[in-house]
């Protein structure tokens, strides 16, 4: 149900932030979005993330993070880090505080464009073990903004318990299944819609499509059997 209240969306223009902005738009009355730039390698999502901010009629801001790529090395902002993840230790794609900042930031820009509602991407249920994207983090985090700006923010997380599959079937009931799926940037080569069909990133949403997609003809078969 549409509320009259205004929500802030932490934007990459990738699949997940893409599917959290079409639910926000169903969501809430007024939504803005907000990239970060944070010497990221795959660079072009921010112009991706404007473009489809662009396209939906969303206002759009870009924050300089640049800091953040320069005190936690990783192999989202050195392209000399390989793209791995080792038995018993974090993948190299984990970017030391990035939610935490992200959040925080979105926080102070939302109280200034009167916004109480903070929409996030992340999930526990399909994620690389990244901390941050844990349930219990986004609370305690929830609890610490307002205190600290005593100001009663919600971060919601909608796709918190979803597998990649279900987030697919979010974006396909939402009506967005094409568009994400034709102008979204999930790849960490930075190869837009499908992706270079390598990298762990387009591997997990590559399985999830293909999960989906097989249950929903399954399903539709059925129906018309029936």
């Amino acid at each position: 149900m549409l509320t009259s209240e205004k929500a802030i969306v932490v934007f990459s223009g990738g699949q997940d932030s893409t599917t959290c902005l079409f639910w926000a738009k169903q969501q809430f009355a007024e939504v803005e979005a907000v990239t970060f730039a944070y010497n990221q390698r795959h660079k072009q999502e921010i112009d991706i993330a404007k473009a489809i901010a662009n396209e939906l009629g969303v206002p759009h801001h870009v924050l300089d993070m640049t800091l953040l790529g320069q005190l936690a090395p990783n192999a989202l902002t050195r392209s000399d880090i390989d793209i791995e993840q080792k038995e018993g230790e974090l993948p190299t794609t984990f970017v030391d505080g990035r939610n935490l900042l992200f959040l925080s930031f979105a926080a102070v820009l939302a109280k200034q464009k009167g916004a109480r509602h903070i929409i996030t991407g992340v999930c526990e249920t399909d994620f690389s073990g990244y901390p941050d994207c844990r349930d219990v983090f986004i609370k305690s985090l929830n609890v610490t903004i307002n205190l600290s700006m005593d100001y009663q923010f919600v971060i919601h997380t909608p796709l918190m318990w979803l597998n990649k599959a279900q987030t697919w079937a979010l974006a396909d009931e939402l009506g967005a299944l094409d568009f994400i799926r034709d102008k979204t940037l999930t790849c960490y080569n930075g190869v837009i819609a499908d992706g270079c069909g390598e990298c762990p990133a387009c591997m997990l949403r590559k399985r999830g499509l293909e999960t989906y997609l097989y249950s929903k003809k399954n399903e539709d078969t059925k129906i018309n059997v029936l």
